[in-house]
């Protein structure tokens, strides 16, 4: 006891020891009631004692993120843009070309796509996922290096993986880089390739061959394994273009002969046209064996025929110098770039679409510093030219059509197409002359929207075309538009500029520009309107004409 009794005074001394008592301890005689929990709290958010709230018989409180506020009604919600039963299935037509069927799942959101249906035999233990790749993003680089849109390239190369097996396949496209990514399983690394595209060429011959090659490998009779696929593309890129260098210098000098003649030339304009296109077309090949950019070289394309009309200017020469250079520029709009700029932005591809019309715009300055440079010094020098001046005539309605049929058969040579799809476009640019004709000379309907009208059945009769023998829509529909881009309002444009009349220069060149994006957003309409409408083209029908060439 008396251990016990010496042993308490101790720990007290050493317990209120201001040595080793912190400052926070409980003073000396103090007495604080104690409390099984935290102690009380003081916040100015607490409810003050006395005041009783009612409590929602929810379980969960009334701010929790899983329950319905009390001032929500489901009657009086607005209309959600996604269904409360989910997104709706999209159903596949099975005997719809492999275009439609690759775009639709595409389109679909990935959890919603249904599983593949192997085409191709693949064999033991998987496919060669790297080479599957591989060729994937080789094929896919053709396709948008010779100015296949954006979609339609990822459709393609979406279409090339299942064909082999790989259904978790994500295809992104972009202006210069390819890149596709296949993850097979939810526990396994995705695999993913890239491919830089540098180059670009126009060969539409080359474009319908990779198009015959991804039909193939879609097709569930016709089997190609995956070195034979090399070998087809190998060909492919080793093909040499359908017409030769002078071939291409002569359509250059008809083209612009034909748009000269459209806008109200005569022979002697029809030939000083050709001469100035064909020597620009000369100079510009000049420039590109030097290794110049495609800008200085449209650049030096266009200062002949401009030269030319300057010159007829300058002499006095009884004709229209504004057509001669108006047919010149025919030659040089870039309309295949604008028509898959606009193409890829409608889509929903605004990267690439930018990218496109960015280059459209490039191309298009110049196109513009080539021309003012000459118009610049002609009119220095004393040139009379009149941008007021009146051109087409609507008293040769036959001449005109002819001449846009020559101008779109020129345009499809330059594009190197396939000589069983001159024919059809030929008849295609003077069906869409014909129409804007009809709409804007007869029926005093604004030029864009008969432009649109125009191209709108441009793009129908293209994708027609297209569906029906299984190959792309634009070798049908580019050269077609020929007739219908603005030469003359964006040389009208240029001249005011020249002559320091801003003001009615940019006037004109809106105007040209408003042709421009008609021209695309009708071509693009034509197309869907034949997707969504017309079933023209099956599988059945593809495979039954295989079997009877032999295949």
């Amino acid at each position: 006891m008396m251990e016990a009794e010496d042993r308490k005074p101790r720990s007290d001394e050493a317990r209120y020891d201001p040595e080793i008592t912190s400052e926070f301890a409980i003073p000396v005689g103090l007495d604080v009631p104690r409390t099984g929990g935290e102690p009380e709290t003081t916040s100015e958010f607490t409810v003050p004692r006395g005041l009783e709230t009612p409590q929602p018989p929810s379980a969960e409180p009334e701010g929790s993120a899983f329950s319905t506020p009390r001032t929500y009604s489901a009657s009086g919600a607005p209309v959600a843009f996604t269904p409360a039963t989910g997104v709706p299935m999209v159903s596949l037509i099975k005997d719809a070309p492999w275009q439609d069927r690759m775009r639709t799942m595409l389109r679909m959101p990935v959890t919603e796509r249904p599983a593949p249906e192997h085409v191709q035999r693949v064999e033991e233990g998987g496919p060669a996922v790297p080479r599957v790749l591989d060729l994937t993003l080789r094929i896919g680089e053709l396709l948008l290096a010779g100015g296949e849109g954006a979609e339609d390239v990822e459709a393609a190369m979406f279409a090339v993986c299942r064909s082999y097996g790989l259904d978790r396949c994500e295809p992104n496209v972009t202006f210069t880089l390819l890149s596709i990514s296949h993850q097979p399983s939810l526990v396994e690394d995705p695999v993913t390739a890239s491919r830089t595209v540098r180059r670009r060429g126009t060969d539409y011959t080359r474009l319908a061959a990779v198009f015959r090659l991804v039909d193939d490998l879609t097709d569930p009779e016709t089997h190609v394994s995956l070195e034979e696929a090399y070998r087809r593309l190998a060909e492919i890129r080793r093909n040499r273009h359908p017409y030769p260098g002078w071939a291409l210098t002569l359509a250059s000098g008809l083209l612009a002969g034909a748009a000269s003649v459209l806008v109200g030339g005569d022979l002697i304009v029809f030939v000083a046209a050709a001469l100035g296109a064909m020597l620009g077309d000369r100079l510009a090949w000049l420039c590109a064996g030097r290794g110049l950019p495609e800008f200085y070289q449209f650049t030096v394309a266009a200062m002949p025929p401009a030269a030319i009309g300057v010159a007829f200017a300058l002499a006095d020469v009884d004709l229209k110098a504004s057509a001669v250079v108006t047919g010149g520029l025919f030659a040089l709009l870039p309309g295949r770039a604008l028509v898959a700029g606009v193409q890829d932005g409608l889509t929903g591809f605004y990267i690439t679409a930018s990218a496109r019309l960015l280059e459209v715009m490039y191309f298009f300055v110049g196109i513009v510093a080539g021309v003012l440079v000459v118009l610049y010094f002609g009119v220095k020098v004393g040139g009379q030219l009149n941008p007021d001046a009146a051109l087409g005539s609507s008293d040769r309605p036959l001449v005109q059509i002819a001449a846009s049929m020559v101008l779109s058969l020129t345009f499809a040579v330059l594009l190197q197409q396939e000589r069983s799809t001159v024919l059809w476009v030929t008849l295609s640019g003077g069906v869409a002359w014909s129409v804007y004709g009809a709409m804007h000379v007869v029926s005093d309907i604004s030029p864009v929207a008969s432009t649109a009208v125009a191209a709108g059945l441009v793009g129908l009769f293209g994708q027609l075309l297209s569906r029906y023998r299984f190959a792309s829509a634009l070798p049908y529909t580019t050269a077609a538009i020929g007739p219908l881009l603005p030469g003359s309002a964006t040389y009208f444009g240029l001249l005011s500029i020249a002559q320091n009349d801003v003001d009615k220069g940019l006037v004109s060149l809106a105007k040209a520009a408003s042709l421009a994006m008609a021209i695309a957003i009708g071509v693009n309409l034509g197309s869907e309107i034949s997707r969504l409408f017309l079933r023209v083209g099956s599988a059945g029908k593809r495979r039954a004409a295989k079997r009877t060439r032999g295949f």
